[in-house]
C-alpha cells in the first residue's frame, strides 16, 4: 500500500470508524445505517465486547467489518482493538462513535477538520455549546474539575475530557495500539494524560449529543454517586504511572 502524501487532509486519506459495543442489538443496525449515509466510503469496526446478544451478527448483516472479544473489556479494551486494527490495516485516522446512537455522524466531518489543522487528538465537546447536554450531580462536579486540571494539562481549554466521541490521527494512533488504557474511566482520563505525556496535540470542537437508539445506559444512578471519587482516582493513577511515548520503541 502506498501512503499518501504527509499534506494530504485526513479527510481524503484513510478513516476507520471504530464502534465498541456491548448488548447493542436494538441500535446498532439504524447507527450502521445512519454511518453509511453520512459517511459514504469509510470503513467500520464495529468491536463486540463480548455481547450476549445478536450486536455481531447484525452488525455484519449491516455490512460493517466485525472484531468479536470473547469477554468484556470495556471501551479501553475494545478501543485498543480497534487501533491496532488501524496500525495493521494501515488507517491514517480513527474515529470513536458509539453503538448506541447517541454520537451523530454528521459531527465527525468536524472531527476530522481539528486533525487536518493539527490536532493529534479531535475531542467532541458535549459542553462547548452546542445543544442542551447537561450533567448532574457528582458527575457535573467531576467533569468540571477534570476539565480545569486537563486543561492546564494540555495547555489548552478542554471542556469534556470523560466525551467518547473522538477521532485520533496517526501518532495517537500508533501510541494507543502500544497501550490504551482499560480500567473503568481510564479510556477517556488515563488516555488523555498518556497522550499529554507524548506531547500530542488536543483539541475540541462542540457537538450535540442525541438521546440512545436503544439498549441500556452504562451509568446507573448508583454509578453516578460515585463518580466523583473514582475519577479522581483514575486520575491520581493516571498521573503517577509510567507509559510510553509515542516516540519510543515501546509505542512502534
Amino acid at each position: 500500500m502506498v501512503a499518501a502524501p504527509s499534506g494530504t487532509p485526513v479527510s481524503i486519506r484513510r478513516v476507520l470508524i471504530v464502534m465498541p459495543a456491548l448488548n447493542e442489538q436494538d441500535s446498532v443496525s439504524s447507527v450502521l445505517a445512519q454511518v453509511k449515509q453520512s459517511l459514504p466510503g469509510m470503513d467500520v469496526l464495529v468491536v463486540d465486547d463480548g455481547s450476549r446478544d445478536r450486536t455481531a451478527e447484525l452488525a455484519r448483516e449491516a455490512g460493517a467489518k466485525v472484531a468479536r472479544l470473547p469477554v468484556n473489556l470495556g471501551v479501553g479494551g475494545a478501543m485498543r482493538t480497534g487501533f491496532r486494527y488501524a496500525v495493521a490495516h494501515g488507517y491514517h485516522a480513527v474515529v470513536q462513535v458509539d453503538a448506541d446512537g447517541q454520537h451523530d455522524p454528521g459531527e465527525v466531518g468536524a472531527l476530522l477538520r481539528l486533525l487536518d489543522e493539527g490536532a493529534d487528538i479531535a475531542i467532541g465537546s458535549r459542553f462547548a455549546g452546542k445543544g442542551a447536554y447537561r450533567a448532574v450531580g457528582p458527575r457535573k462536579y467531576a467533569m468540571v474539575v477534570l476539565s480545569l486540571v486537563f486543561s492546564k494539562l494540555a495547555g489548552n481549554k478542554l471542556s469534556d475530557v470523560t466525551s467518547g466521541f473522538k477521532a485520533m490521527g496517526p501518532r495517537a494512533i500508533r501510541l494507543f495500539a502500544a497501550y490504551y488504557p482499560a480500567e473503568y474511566l481510564g479510556d477517556t482520563v488515563e488516555a488523555l494524560v498518556v497522550a499529554i505525556r507524548a506531547k500530542l496535540t488536543i483539541a475540541e470542537t462542540p457537538v450535540l449529543m442525541r438521546r440512545r437508539a436503544g439498549g441500556t445506559p452504562s451509568h446507573s444512578p448508583g454509578k453516578s454517586a460515585v463518580y466523583l471519587g473514582r475519577a479522581g482516582l483514575a486520575l491520581l493513577l493516571a498521573l503517577v504511572r509510567r507509559r510510553p511515548s509515542v516516540d519510543s520503541s515501546d509505542a512502534a
